[in-house]
């Protein structure tokens, strides 16, 4: 019983109303269950490859049907017979049979959706939450979540170089009450935007995109919006930056790209500025703060700041086991974001995740710009105890399902559930 007798793939649309995949895997004893596959814009040069068809007559190239075709051929023949159980065999036999370092043959797409279909299914199979199934009896902690309220970078079509403003209520009781803070300065920031006469319209992640003069005018804002909601900047709830640098730099130096006469820097000028956005706002945590590329960056990044903020490593490690040890050794980043999309399948994400725990980093779940209503990630956070979850604004149902996720795992946990001490993450 219970092994795998059906994997079938459909073009579904993401939250860019652009093609993605999604996976449904049936095994003998009748378990049945879906998985959707995220898009990224902002991508790191090393994610494994995203299948898309390239044929300009069909959804503008971005179509997935080729993806569609590995999962209903190839995949499915590896994976009919397999205990649904065996999520490392499942895996490497797809890993294997591919044979190429980014997923090309199959696409990345496509085995992710065989992949988390199918730790879905042994769940159901094993009539266990998803969250409970892959983490077991310690999968009790409920993360602290990061709200982008603001977006930028090539996530809006605003003034705004840097890609994330976000809120992190690091003061909150439980997660419950962190999501409500979160919420309540969401719409305090609307009401602030509004008066102001900015545009309230929202980005690829439901933050708001205005036209604002500099990303410090961004952060007063924010900080304005936290106290008018009745919160302590810096106590009760902290700023949080993603930076997107890849997309800054321009031959070797750091290039506001938005403004008219935009600024260009070195690295180290880079480093300075970020500094400087740290002495003047309550910000602990900076993610992709220089580029996948700039190693000794990186390096000098950590020296300046690694003691005084989180900072996060995206493009630079892509939830890849190989460039996050790199980064150990190198003293690069002391925080990694985890993107199931980066890599291609559940054990591989999960085997980053236990390398960056051993060696205390700290792991941020994170969803895509392109996303789906799919909240896989949210059990994915509870299960490995990773103690925050990143997924865009209180706003589109496609954030709103992950926190709805949480706020439902909150309650099936009851009294045993347990919110992450955010102190732990003060000073990674």
């Amino acid at each position: 019983m219970n092994k795998i007798i059906s994997v079938q793939g459909v073009e579904l649309l993401d939250s860019r109303g652009n093609p993605t995949v999604a996976a449904k895997v049936v095994t003998d004893s009748g378990a049945e269950a879906w998985a959707m596959v995220p898009s990224g814009a902002s991508t790191g040069q090393n994610e494994a490859l995203e299948l898309r068809d390239e044929d300009a007559g069909r959804y503008r190239g971005k179509g997935v049907l080729k993806a569609i075709a590995s999962l209903n051929g190839a995949i499915s023949d590896l994976l009919v017979g397999e205990s649904v159980f065996d999520q490392t065999r499942l895996d490497k036999l797809m890993i294997d049979a591919d044979g190429t370092e980014n997923k090309s043959r199959f696409g990345a797409n496509a085995m992710l959706a065989a992949s988390l279909a199918s730790a879905r299914a042994a769940a159901m199979a094993r009539k266990e939450p998803l969250y409970a199934y892959l983490g077991g009896q310690m999968a009790k902690e409920l993360p602290c979540p990061m709200l982008n309220i603001i977006n930028g970078g090539v996530h809006a079509d605003n003034t705004m170089d840097f890609q994330e403003f976000m809120i992190r209520p690091v003061g909150a009781p439980s997660f419950s009450e962190a999501l409500r803070w979160g919420v309540e300065v969401y719409h305090v920031l609307r009401g602030i935007l509004k008066k102001q006469k900015h545009v309230t319209s929202v980005g690829d992640e439901g933050g708001f995109a205005p036209n604002l003069s500099s990303h410090e005018e961004a952060l007063e804002l924010i900080c304005e919006a936290i106290k008018q909601a009745g919160f302590v900047p810096g106590k009760e709830i902290s700023l949080a930056l993603d930076c997107a640098a890849s997309e800054l730099l321009v031959d070797g130096h750091y290039v506001e790209k938005k403004k008219p006469q935009g600024k260009k820097r070195s690295y180290k000028e880079q480093v300075a500025y970020l500094e400087g956005l740290v002495e003047r706002f309550p910000i602990d945590s900076i993610e992709d703060g220089l580029a996948e590329s700039d190693w000794e960056g990186w390096h000098y990044l950590t020296e300046k700041l690694g003691s005084k903020v989180q900072l996060v490593g995206d493009d630079i490690f892509v939830t890849n086991r190989r460039f996050l040890q790199k980064g150990i050794d190198t003293k690069c980043a002391n925080s990694i974001l985890i993107k199931v999309n980066q890599i291609g399948t559940l054990s591989e994400t999960l085997d980053t995740i236990a390398l960056a725990q051993a060696n205390g980093f700290a792991c941020i779940i994170s969803h895509r710009s392109g996303e789906t209503e799919d909240s896989f990630i949210a059990d994915l956070a509870v299960a490995c105890r990773a103690g925050q979850i990143k997924t865009g604004a209180p706003c589109r149902s496609d954030r709103v399902a992950k926190y709805n996720r949480l706020l439902q795992i909150a309650q099936e946990l009851g009294p045993s559930q347990q919110y992450v001490d955010s102190n732990r993450f003060a000073s990674t």
